[in-house]
């Protein structure tokens, strides 16, 4: 495997896991009073954009990392309106 691949899909998997525990806490807690739905809409903006990116370089990690990152910018949101009170 490439250096640069393991590097590409380090770091993706590394910030896409990132919002992972977020998402854990706000199921287990079913509170969302704490969470910006504005900042989760900037993040699937930006990420959906990383997607189509990679999509145009024929970019695997860029694809695949950022596609899970709009899954859960998307899970977060649903739980938002879910959990709202």
């Amino acid at each position: 495997m490439q250096t640069e691949l393991i590097f590409g899909l380090s770091a993706g998997i590394l910030t896409s896991a990132s919002t992972i525990p977020q998402v854990i806490k706000t199921i287990k807690e079913k509170d969302v009073e704490h969470v910006s739905p504005l900042m989760f809409i900037i993040l699937l903006c930006g990420n959906g954009l990383w997607v189509y990116y990679g999509l145009l370089k024929s970019d695997l990690p860029i694809t695949i990392t950022n596609s899970f990152s709009v899954l859960m910018d998307l899970t977060m949101l649903f739980l938002k309106f879910r959990y709202k009170k």
